[in-house]
């Protein structure tokens, strides 16, 4: 369901648990307009109370990492309708990648869980007597298959990811 597609009128890509992805143009090239929604999600559902404002907060911390991190991205623009403003960014239309890229420094959600239950996070052994909160002697990648808008991420372990998009793609996910 879609949170901005009135006030937009813009043709609506995609809706997912926080995010919203409009049709748009850029430099009469195709792209997509990425809103940030207020939405909460835990554990891949999302929850019924909205945070306000958490979409500009995303949105704007996003922008922070790509600048930090000083690699290719996908923004063009963070000119948007005023509706969005602040919450959104103009993108390349990209073929995405099914992965979530999850790097952790610290034990918690889905991957204490795992943890829990066998001592990895995505195939990763860890130490044992770690707790919920822990730091990690060193981060760890820990990625996941996207699921459908209702269902829960996969997590995986990196030869998955390698099986499923080749050796040079997931070493390159990995490494970024």
């Amino acid at each position: 369901m879609s949170q901005f597609g009135e006030v937009l009128n813009l043709p609506l890509r995609h809706a997912g648990k926080v995010r919203e992805l409009y049709d748009v143009t850029s430099d009469g090239e195709p792209a997509i307009l990425m809103v940030a929604t207020d939405n909460i999600s835990a554990f891949d559902h999302v929850l019924s109370t909205p945070i306000p404002d958490k979409g500009a907060i995303l949105t704007q911390l996003s922008l922070w990492w790509f600048d930090q991190l000083q690699v290719p991205n996908h923004v063009i623009s963070t000119q948007v309708p005023e509706a969005v403003a602040g919450r959104a960014t103009i993108v390349e239309a990209l073929d995405m990648v099914d992965v979530e890229c999850v790097a952790r420094g610290y034990l918690t959600g889905s991957g204490w869980v795992e943890y829990q239950a066998s001592g990895t996070v995505c195939g990763v052994p860890l130490p044992p007597g770690l707790v919920d909160g822990s730091k990690l002697p060193e981060p760890i990648f820990t990625p996941a298959i996207k699921a459908p808008l209702g269902e829960h991420d996969e997590n995986v372990d990196f030869a998955t990811i390698e099986r499923l998009h080749g050796t040079q793609l997931a070493e390159q996910l990995r490494d970024l």
